[in-house]
């Protein structure tokens, strides 16, 4: 594929600075870009890079307006990067069928132009929709459902009664509606409370490689639409993950935790059950999140705190150990004075 930097510039809704009628035959980093090629730069930091790329235009912020190659200007732009990566790297899809190494039920419902890869299995009463591929070892338990234009990639294993969405992408070694971890005690043994629910995953989420996310006891475990789950995440029974969330690595959120849209989990974050996170929150990494966070600000720490109260806490630990001493040579003093004073009230005495 070529396309002219101008017709580049119509599809991030950008300005050329210099000749617009360069072709562009790819896109890479700014330090491996070739000629033919455009590359981006998003932090000012690395303007000085642009005297020093091979790449035949660069992708900059709106700011700058001066270079000795041609500039695509734009507000975002990591965004426009995205954009014309996509473009460049999205192949037409081409259905390849259905494998004869494939086990499809005979009560499975199947759309058209699908791809299943041999030795995928789907269950009775599945529902398969228009254009989803399903590569080798996938499982789709009986009366799932996977919507138009899916991808689920080798050895996803999808659990009874799921309902996935449209053009929602699962990476290899997902694991969607296995039992929430849920026992009672009856003296000393582990009761299993039977989880009966479903989970639900709504149109355009992607969840990443060996995450995991249990099916509800009883309801469902939501996952809304254009959330986006890095891999190794735990998603626990019942929980709900507002729209557009993003949920980095090594995230673990206990069962009937509700979150908001917009929300981003930092990696290791931790979150307890029953508790609720606004919209648009921000916890930073390794947080420990153990009781409601209100929407619209950003949290960090273990208990997670509003961020100024965070800083100024962490600021304060360095100086511990000072202030450590001072507390002791304080109470040291206050003890002599203390002394002094009985001393003196027992002469006044006699």
């Amino acid at each position: 594929m070529r396309k002219k930097l101008k017709e580049l510039a119509e599809w991030v809704d950008g300005i050329v600075v210099g000749d617009g009628k360069i072709e562009i035959s790819g896109v890479a980093a700014i330090e491996e870009a070739r000629a033919g090629e455009i590359t981006f730069i998003a932090d000012p930091k690395y303007l000085p890079n642009l005297s020093k790329t091979n790449a035949s235009a660069v992708i900059v912020s709106k700011e700058v307006t001066q270079a000795d190659k041609p500039l695509l200007c734009v507000t975002h732009p990591q965004l426009a990067f995205a954009k014309i990566l996509t473009l460049f790297s999205q192949r037409p899809y081409q259905p390849k069928g259905i494998d004869p190494h494939a086990w499809v039920s005979p009560t499975a419902r199947l759309g058209k132009d699908l791809t299943v890869y041999p030795f995928v299995y789907i269950g009775d009463r599945c529902s398969i929709g228009d254009r989803a591929t399903l590569y080798p070892r996938v499982t789709v338990g009986e009366d799932s459902s996977i919507g138009e234009d899916s991808i689920l990639y080798p050895h996803v294993s999808v659990y009874s009664g799921t309902i996935i969405g449209k053009r929602v992408i699962l990476h290899s070694g997902v694991v969607v509606g296995s039992d929430g971890f849920a026992y009672v005690k009856e003296g000393k043994k582990n009761v299993k409370i039977p989880q009966v629910g479903v989970v639900e995953i709504e149109d355009d989420v992607e969840i990443g490689a060996n995450t995991t996310i249990d099916r509800a006891a009883l309801g469902k475990t939501i996952i809304r639409r254009g959330v986006k789950i890095d891999n190794l995440v735990m998603v626990a029974h019942n929980v709900v993950i507002g729209e557009d969330s993003i949920i980095v690595a090594q995230v673990g959120i206990a069962g009937s935790t509700k979150i908001g849209s917009n929300v981003t989990l930092a990696g290791q974050v931790g979150v307890a059950g029953h508790i609720e996170i606004g919209d648009n929150v921000m916890v930073g990494a390794q947080a420990g999140v153990i009781h409601d966070l209100p929407g619209n600000q950003g949290y960090h720490g273990s208990p997670a705190l509003p961020q100024r109260e965070y800083i100024r806490a962490i600021t304060t630990l360095p100086k511990l150990p000072e202030m450590r001493k001072t507390l002791l040579d304080l109470e040291k003093r206050i003890k002599k004075v203390e002394e002094a004073l009985s001393l003196e009230g027992k002469e006044k005495e006699k």
